[in-house]
């Protein structure tokens, strides 16, 4: 978490509502590299937009609900001396990034329009440093393996925004199988902190979870997948965090599998379990236990 502390005062200008939405989110380790939005990363293109031609005041910033999801909307309240003038500019940046986006992300909707005057807003420098950290921190994926030909290593999310009272606080989620990777994002949000005056605190890491070479349990498992459905199982290793990391930090030596049934579309609107999936899986692992 970044979180930046904001001095507020009268509010003057005109009031703006600005909003993304549409997009279509997901698992922020698993959907990390198929191209699609952060809505919070492009709030922070349309803000800087602003803050480059104009005095612009934050008066509130909120985007994302999880911190292992990719958001799909964000909503930031600013105030800005011209108002049409901000719109226009806005709105001609949204067309713009809507032909960047992916087929995904067709849904995407921005607006961008006048709200009741405020009581107060954020000072100019603090909504400059909140629009720094919301423009500048890394996002997305941040290195590819070495060694597993099209697997992410290494990746972040910035999943939430949230606004109290006179606090702004950034919520990120880093995921690496390798532990010096980890240890960089530690250093590089900690770094962006002290030049933007925010207050950082680390916590809940996922140690890292490096793929076996040869394992009995999956060689088990492969097994008693061929004699439930009699098809051959695919082994895929993928970008995500998960309790293996945590049990093999304490039991390095303890050999293990992620298994489960079916699921699409994790960590968004159209999560959806396979239930046909659910039997065989429960199938396989009963046999998985005769096997073992």
């Amino acid at each position: 978490d970044l979180t930046l502390s904001c001095k507020t005062e009268a509010f003057c200008g005109t009031a703006l509502r600005v909003s993304v939405s549409g997009l279509m989110g997901g698992h922020s380790g698993e959907n990390i590299n198929s191209g699609r939005a952060n809505a919070n990363k492009l709030m922070g293109r349309f803000l800087a937009q602003l803050s480059n031609v104009c005095d612009l005041h934050l008066i509130s910033l909120n985007g994302g609900s999880k911190d292992n999801a990719i958001p799909r909307e964000c909503e930031a309240i600013v105030a800005v001396p011209d108002a049409e003038a901000a719109i226009d500019r806005l709105t001609d940046l949204a067309e713009s990034i809507g032909n960047e986006l992916s087929a995904d992300d067709k849904g995407f909707c921005f607006v961008c329009e006048a709200q009741p005057d405020e009581a107060v807003m954020f000072s100019h420098e603090d909504s400059e440093r909140a629009i720094a950290i919301l423009s500048c921190a890394a996002n997305g994926v941040l290195a590819m393996s070495m060694q597993v030909k099209g697997l992410v290593e290494f990746s972040r999310n910035l999943g939430v925004i949230r606004t109290e009272n006179d606090q702004i606080t950034f919520v990120f989620t880093t995921r690496s199988s390798v532990e010096s990777q980890l240890d960089a994002s530690v250093n590089e949000l900690t770094q962006l902190a002290k030049i933007t005056g925010a207050a950082v605190r680390h916590y809940n890491r996922y140690p890292g979870w490096n793929y076996a070479k040869s394992s009995s349990v999956r060689d088990a498992y492969l097994q008693a997948y061929r004699d439930i459905t009699k098809k051959e199982a695919d082994v895929n290793i993928i970008h995500a965090g998960l309790e293996c990391g945590l049990i093999s930090s304490k039991v390095p030596d303890m050999d293990m599998i992620s298994i489960g049934p079916s699921m699409f579309n994790i960590h968004s609107p159209d999560e959806a379990l396979d239930l046909d999936s659910v039997e065989i899986f429960w199938k396989t692992v009963e046999r998985l236990i005769e096997l073992l």
